[in-house]
């Protein structure tokens, strides 16, 4: 068993690595070739794998560990900011589907109970496809990000519900036949889950992480880690919760601490590894016996999937006030069939909810909409432009425009009020220059507007938003959002109406540029360089390279448009003198301990100078720091001098402090 296992694999990532290299080169997301890896290898395809539950087993881990990485990158306070999409839109979106699927089906004459089963089965979305995605495109912060994520959590939690709901819908024999019954025992379990959980990430995590982080052992922290991870997860499977969702859970208890940036590094080789098999098990349940005898019953089922879930997904966005083009992404993101559909539908089957024919039917539709996914939410992104002009009212309960708004002239405009647009605001706040923000989350508009902030709500895609921001009069406008698409289609916008306008853009990556500078930016601030720009600026300052040398570099960089980054040069002779500099003198600290010989006598009386060639930089004496001391200063133990010397004496300075 064990070296069958060992050839299937080989057979899995060896074809996998030649189908997702062939697509790499013709621009095909990963994911789809991983889902026909599965349909080429798996029992239904040239049935080279064997130990097809072996790796479908192996497969639940990927989930496990994907959504366990995910959770890792999300605090307490961002979930928070979600609850709206979560419970708003993951409710209206869960209650829309569910109930046309339902309806749907009993006007083709289905029993109710099997009605409302296929409506919970067509209600879910594939969590591990659509977050695969998101972070591919570093979409997680964008507001449609955002809001998948809240709906698909939202999904998450109602997997439960609908466990519990199945035997009821299958009628009294059915609900007689599930051992130790239903009701309040599988209820009290999960409230004992929870309970153990929130103790857990209050005071047994912590405590065993501390312990673990001290021993400095790579080895046992990547263990402990994988510890936590089960834990939380087993105790989720035990409440008859999903494994995903505990792993999410796992995810949160350790993403509040100091020790999430090196699990998120230890775990994420391994994610990467078993996701991929995750997708290949997908591809592996397609029957293409099944869809080649019935081509026309799958092709319809697709096709009303796909337009049926974007259209109520959508739906359930625009309820949120996100703007159409948001709402479009939403529900291209959402618009498959999700893999615990096949856990309901298992349970299902085994009630007599669904017999085989119908059981086929789900899984080519569910492997199909999943493989189609990737090229939806292409096509979504350029859709968005022939949307950007769309807008709807707002929301009720949302401030007016400040009037005063109307009568600025050369103001900033700040698209976005992120950390990055709350920073602009909160510099021009300083300098006394006029601003208005454009912000298109509700939420986020009425708390600042009830704190006075000069803030408006809609999407700056559309003209009627930018004119009411003055663009038109604006000197500068910042774009300051985490959304690439958008941030394209506003650059072009912007320039559209008002070419005079200084126009700096933000994005997070190099790649982004050019397009930005081609658009009509005056100034585009790639995060990825920023920081390399701050990290080697720092490391010469560290290196005693001058102040004004490292202004003039960074100066330059910035100048050039970062190109310069990857010629950096300094002079010949400035490199040789640095590099003398370095190996010739050393900066160090010393601290004064009681009965040194330094102890209870100043700086003149030790001729630190003049004897050892010591220069004293700064004393530190208590809670004073003194920069440049005077030659009377009198050294007391504890006392921490910092000292300028050549290597080879300071054996014998540190001998005077010991």
């Amino acid at each position: 068993m064990e070296s069958s296992l060992l050839r299937d694999m080989v057979i899995i990532y060896a074809l996998a690595a030649g189908v997702v290299y062939l697509f790499h080169r013709i621009k095909v997301p990963p994911v789809v070739g991983f889902l026909l890896t599965g349909v080429l290898a798996g029992p239904h395809g040239f049935g080279l794998v064997s130990s097809v539950h072996q790796v479908e087993v192996l497969a639940e881990i990927g989930i496990i560990l994907l959504l366990f990485t995910i959770g890792l990158e999300f605090s307490g306070a961002q979930l928070k900011q979600m609850r709206l999409p979560a419970l708003v839109g993951g409710g209206l979106q869960v209650l829309l589907t569910g109930g046309v699927t339902a309806g749907v089906a009993l006007a083709l004459g289905v029993a109710p109970g099997q009605a409302v089963f296929w409506g919970f089965i067509l209600a879910l979305s594939s969590t591990a496809i659509v977050l695969k995605l998101l972070q591919e495109k570093a979409a997680l912060d964008s507001p449609q990000g955002r809001t998948v994520l809240g709906v698909l959590i939202f999904q998450d939690v109602a997997v439960v519900l609908m466990l519990l709901a199945i035997p009821f819908l299958a009628g009294p024999a059915a609900l007689a036949a599930v051992p130790g019954g239903v009701g309040w025992g599988l209820l009290l379990k999960g409230l004992a889950a929870v309970a153990l959980i929130l103790v857990g990430a209050r005071w047994v995590f912590p405590w065993f992480m501390n312990r673990v982080a001290a021993t400095r052992n790579r080895e046992l922290f990547i263990i402990a880690v994988v510890v936590v991870l089960l834990a939380v997860a087993w105790l989720s499977a035990w409440a008859g919760l999903s494994l995903a969702l505990g792993a999410f859970l796992a995810g949160l208890i350790l993403a509040g601490s100091r020790y999430s940036h090196q699990a998120v590094g230890s775990i994420m080789p391994m994610r990467d590894l078993f996701t991929s098999l995750f997708f290949v098990s997908i591809g592996m349940l397609l029957d293409l016996r099944f869809l080649l005898a019935h081509p026309g019953w799958v092709a319809l089922g697709v096709g009303a999937v796909l337009v049926g879930k974007t259209m109520l997904a959508g739906g359930a966005a625009l309820a949120l006030a996100l703007p159409i083009r948001v709402a479009l992404a939403v529900g291209l993101m959402l618009c498959q069939v999700g893999e615990f559909s096949f856990v309901l539908a298992r349970a299902g089957a085994k009630l007599g909810l669904m017999d085989e024919q119908g059981y086929q039917l789900m899984l080519n539709v569910a492997v199909l909409t999943m493989a189609l996914t990737p090229p939806a939410v292409w096509l979504g992104g350029k859709l968005a432009s022939r949307t950007e002009q769309i807008a709807l009212p707002g929301l009720p309960g949302l401030p007016p425009p400040d009037p005063a708004t109307q009568s600025l002239v050369g103001h900033v405009i700040v698209v976005g009020y992120g950390i990055n647009g709350q920073n602009v605001t909160r510099a021009a706040r300083a300098a006394g220059i006029p601003y208005v923000v454009v912000e298109m989350n509700p939420m986020t508009v009425r708390r600042e507007a009830a704190k006075g902030e000069p803030i408006i709500f809609g999407d700056a895609l559309n003209q009627a938003v930018l004119e009411h921001a003055g663009v038109l009069r604006a000197r500068v406008l910042v774009v300051a959002i985490a959304d690439p698409v958008a941030t394209r289609h506003i650059v072009a916008t912007v320039k559209d109406i008002n070419p005079a306008l200084h126009l700096i853009a933000r994005t997070r990556f190099l790649q982004e540029m050019a397009e930005l500078y081609k658009l009509g930016a005056d100034e585009v601030i790639p995060e990825e360089y920023e920081t390399s720009v701050e990290i080697f600026a720092r490391v010469l300052r560290r290196f005693l390279v001058p102040q004004a040398e490292i202004e003039r570099l960074v100066a330059g960089l910035r100048a050039e448009g970062y190109e310069m980054l990857r010629t950096l040069e300094m002079p010949p002779q400035q490199r040789q003198d640095i590099s003398k500099l370095i190996s010739e003198v050393d900066i160090i600290t010393l601290q004064v301990m009681p009965d040194a010989a330094a102890a209870g006598k100043t700086i003149a009386e030790l001729a630190l100078r003049r004897k050892h060639g010591v220069t004293v930089l700064a004393v530190r004496q208590g809670r004073e720091t003194l920069a440049n001391p005077g030659a009377d200063t009198v050294l007391t133990p504890g006392d921490f001098l910092v000292i300028m010397a050549k290597p080879q004496t300071l054996e014998g300075i540190r001998a005077l402090f010991r």
